[in-house]
């Protein structure tokens, strides 16, 4: 959720970490911070949003230093205020902090500090865990390293956290348990992150911290990494960033959103490439060609996963039932984790994230693993958790996406388990040739379809207008579409806060007919392939209720073209292509619609991109 920076070097500090924070504010954003240490700690904090930061800053004496740290918050423990914002310092000062997850047992441990004669502030667990630091390190008389490392021990729940001592200016510590943390290393200095995003202009070296690691870095000594439960050192592995810092700037669009939905073409592209050459060429992906045996003998596939990612684990159902014939269950992470699922070894567990750290599937990766299961990570950020979590994966190299509500990644991941099915069924010989072929050219020819449909987003934009004033929505889909309209419905909530609900289109009757009149727009996804002719009996059940309907049809549709009000055309294509493409006026729409009522399109309210804590 929340989003750290920071920086120790010989750089004027201020703009590295107001920068970094910008770049951050998709993790959070109801209020940001920073300490800037030049011969002192100076603090600055504010509700709201990083720009509402920089108004504090009346002069640049203020700005002045090149040691600091910076935060943007999304809430947890007590509501978004100057005073619960970060960074958070000790009871003498001397010690400030930043602090991405949670701290399950902060009551208790604020309860002995109270006896002792602390006071707080503020109603976070954050404050409490500094104030326990500051605390170990005069009782245990040790140094900043040693201080947050027994502090670590005592503590349960999650974390990434920075921390500074003024008292020993040239050394930032820093540890992450669950909660993504990355350092930059550059010429005798070092940038924090809780991903590359801050520091990606400045150093293209990174250094991931795993679970139960922490940092020590002094401008003299250098970087020290430790193993917190074996107190141990270790080697770091400095990785270099592939990553353009053109990828996390907006490039002439308005939203991220926007830019995101028109990079798919080209993410797709990157997605498949030296997976799928040409049509001709057989499928190539390494992971499952190493692993085939596993694949072979599965008795069952598992795929867990959270929100859009849900989403495409259902898609996923679909397609690896239909060419591979072993069964398939779709999980929430969230609720996987907390009941007694039935998992044995011959058990493949996929666990799909975009970012790689969302906090539910990552301990239903860990729950999974103890019982046997084989796990197959699909995910985006390079170096991220679940890639290390898991016995091997694959990468959907979608590019980074700054955006809250997910567009580009989903795409690419419906795209990659496509193409993850057609190869795990050819080899299996489970699917039919002439069938193969063909999928297999249209995912080839995939990337122009794709922008065929955004050619439609001026028809899509115009649509959008009508619907500005509507306060709930319906989507249908049956079949490989039905999940679509899942996600389109979750799109349109998270940015535009109207309600809409997704609904295969056959419970229609089973319930939600009865709220269909003239006041709810209904969106149908009627592509010609599968259940075409049910989905326009359907269709005519809507129109006779009075509800205005919105189409995406296959092109040159004919029946459903003259029975909705609204119609997006896609290209004709096989029935697992088509949700691919029927996304994309979803999609867009939402868009649309968010942007005209004047709703913040990148950072919808109470939403964070990765949610690192429960």
């Amino acid at each position: 959720m929340c989003g750290i920076v920071g920086y120790i070097g010989k750089k004027p500090v201020y703009d590295i970490l107001i920068n970094g924070l910008k770049k951050l504010e998709y993790r959070g954003y109801d209020s940001a911070g920073v300490m800037i240490y030049n011969q002192k700690s100076l603090i600055k904090k504010s509700k709201g949003k990083v720009s509402d930061l920089e108004d504090l800053f009346t002069n640049s004496e203020e700005k002045k230093g090149s040691i600091g740290i910076g935060h943007t918050r999304w809430a947890t423990h007590g509501p978004p205020n100057t005073v619960n914002s970060h960074p958070h310092t000790s009871n003498t000062g001397e010690i400030t902090l930043v602090h991405n997850g949670i701290i399950e047992n902060y009551d208790s441990i604020k309860k002995i500090l109270l006896k002792k004669g602390y006071e707080f502030k503020s109603d976070t667990d954050s404050e409490v865990l500094v104030n326990l630091i500051e605390d170990v390190k005069k009782t245990k008389k040790v140094k900043l390293g040693k201080a947050v490392y027994y502090a670590l021990k005592q503590v349960v729940g999650a974390y990434a956290v920075v921390v500074f001592d003024s008292s020993n200016p040239k050394e930032i510590v820093g540890a992450r348990l669950g909660s993504p943390l990355a350092i930059g290393v550059g010429d005798s200095e070092y940038y924090f992150g809780s991903d590359a995003t801050p520091f990606l202009e400045f150093t293209k070296r990174c250094i991931y911290l795993n679970d139960n690691e922490m940092f020590i870095v002094n401008l003299k000594k250098g970087l020290t990494l430790r193993e917190i439960k074996k107190d141990s050192i270790i080697d770091p592995y400095v990785q270099e960033l592939k990553q353009n810092i053109e990828e996390v700037e907006k490039g002439g669009y308005d939203h991220f959103m926007l830019k995101e939905i028109f990079e798919q073409p080209q993410s797709i592209i990157d997605t498949f490439r030296g997976r799928l050459i040409s049509p001709k060429d057989p499928i190539s992906i390494s992971s499952l060609k190493k692993h085939f045996e596993v694949f072979k003998n599965a008795n069952r596939i598992i795929f867990i996963s959270c929100g859009t990612s849900w989403h495409s684990s259902l898609l996923a159902e679909y397609y690896f039932e239909e060419l591979l014939r072993i069964p398939v269950e779709v999980e929430y992470a969230s609720e996987f984790r907390y009941r007694n699922p039935v998992i044995n070894k011959g058990d493949i567990v996929i666990p799909i994230s975009q970012s790689g750290e969302t906090a539910d599937t990552l301990a239903a990766i860990k729950m999974a693993k103890e019982r046997g299961a084989f796990l197959y990570g699909i995910c985006n950020v390079v170096g991220s958790s679940i890639a290390r979590e898991t016995h091997t994966g694959i990468y959907t190299h979608a590019g980074s996406e700054i955006g809250v509500a997910s567009t580009k990644a989903f795409s690419c991941q419906i795209s990659l388990l496509l193409l993850m099915a057609l190869y795990l069924g050819k080899k299996l010989n489970t699917i039919d040739n002439t069938r193969y072929d063909r999928i297999l050219n249209e995912l080839f020819l995939l990337p122009k379809n794709l922008e065929k449909v955004l050619s439609s987003n001026n028809i899509i934009e115009s649509i959008s207008e009508k619907f500005l004033n509507s306060a709930n929505f319906l989507y249908l889909g049956r079949g490989y579409n039905f999940p679509i309209a899942l996600e389109g419905a979750l799109k349109l909530k998270e940015i535009s806060y109207i309600h809409a609900e997704g609904y295969p289109a056959a419970e229609m009757k089973h319930g939600p007919i009865a709220l269909i009149d003239e006041n709810m727009p209904v969106v149908v996804i009627a592509t010609r392939k599968g259940n075409y002719h049910k989905v326009v009996s359907n269709v005519m059940e809507i129109k006779a209720r009075g509800a205005e309907i919105i189409a995406v049809v296959s092109q040159n549709d004919t029946e459903i073209q003259e029975l909705a009000d609204h119609v997006i055309e896609i290209p004709n294509c096989d029935e697992l292509i088509a949700p691919i493409l029927a996304n994309i006026p979803l999609q867009l729409l939402s868009y649309h619609i968010a942007n005209k009522k004047g709703c913040n399109v990148d950072q919808p309210r109470n939403l964070a991109k990765s949610v690192t804590v429960e």
